[in-house]
């Protein structure tokens, strides 16, 4: 369940849009106001609002936006304002075009969504940038990294409930196999976590730890740090207990010395109007504190409370 609060009843987009421009105008910005409409609305209201400022002001919200606000809090804004499909659009752009490709963003663009989402994805990326995402993962990821990541992007998998006992027990010693040789980058291990449906992989993994007694992903832990192996691990987590991956992301984040905001930001942002409530419910469970006292504690400012508004504070 989602955790973004809406009022009741909802204020007209034009009404919306005249306190936007209000906040925007004067001496300073009101960001309070700004969070106060922009953090409460859902995606359909927000696109709305950004129809009706537009007209109505002649300027681009957006750059409007851009030019009143700043640093980690104008980032989280900014992924906020567009529709879940085309933010995961631009998000897997900005990962893909990165210095080295940001494959956690990938994976989870990837391996979270239905094949119809995901494909839904894709076409607004050929539309945005007129390449395909395939294309652009291709062209900008090396090596293993490379086969991985357009394997994921690239698979039209069955969403369905069907599973084939014979095939998980079979693919499930094909992953021993690999694994117990050290072959972490086979092409049978990314041809099973790519190509099969989440529940024909659950099967596979339930068998395989029924033969070993060892989980997938712990038998996939490695002494010495491997980034591909992080990758195939948080793919296996993604497109079988997603849930659990994003509780545990954001524990690291924010229970860990430093502090990732773009990670933050991602996680919150991308599962506020979709499945936050059931990731910080877990979260508490786990870190013995709310979500939302681990956010305060690390943030500050207008980007805290713009966090905090989206995770239902």
């Amino acid at each position: 369940m989602a955790t973004l609060s809406i009022p009741n009843p909802v204020p007209s987009a034009i009404e919306d849009a005249e306190k936007l421009r209000k906040a925007f105008q004067g001496w300073g910005t009101d960001e309070k106001a700004m969070i106060a409409v922009l953090a409460h609305r859902d995606a359909a209201q927000r696109k709305q609002i950004k129809i009706a400022y537009e007209e109505q002001y002649k300027e681009k919200l957006l750059k409007r936006i851009e030019s009143e606000i700043s640093g980690h809090f104008e980032r989280a804004v900014y992924r906020w304002i567009f529709d879940p499909v085309e933010r995961q659009a631009i998000m897997a752009n900005i990962a893909i075009k990165n210095k080295v490709v940001d494959f956690p963003v990938i994976i989870e663009i990837a391996c979270i969504n239905s094949s119809n989402e995901l494909l839904s994805v894709k076409q607004v990326y050929q539309s945005l940038y007129k390449h395909s995402m395939e294309e652009d993962v291709a062209s900008h990821a090396t090596g293993d990294f490379r086969k991985l990541l357009f394997a994921l992007v690239g698979t039209y998998r069955y969403d369905g409930e069907e599973i084939n006992t014979e095939l998980a027990k079979t693919e499930a010693k094909i992953l021993n196999d690999a694994i117990t040789k050290g072959e972490y980058n086979s092409d049978e291990i990314i041809r099973i976590l790519s190509t099969r449906s989440k529940a024909q992989l659950q099967a596979t993994f339930n068998c395989y730890k029924d033969a070993h007694n060892l989980s997938i992903t712990k038998a996939l832990s490695t002494k010495t740090p491997n980034d591909f192996v992080i990758a195939l691990r948080a793919a296996i987590r993604c497109r079988t207990t997603p849930t659990k991956y994003f509780e545990k992301v954001l524990r690291n984040i924010l229970q860990k010395s430093g502090m990732d905001e773009d990670a933050l930001t991602r996680v919150i942002v991308m599962h506020a109007e979709k499945d936050l409530k059931e990731i910080k419910e877990l979260f508490q469970t786990r870190a013995n504190m709310t979500l939302e006292q681990a956010v305060a504690k690390k943030t500050s400012g207008d980007y805290e409370n713009f966090l905090l508004a989206l995770i239902g504070n």
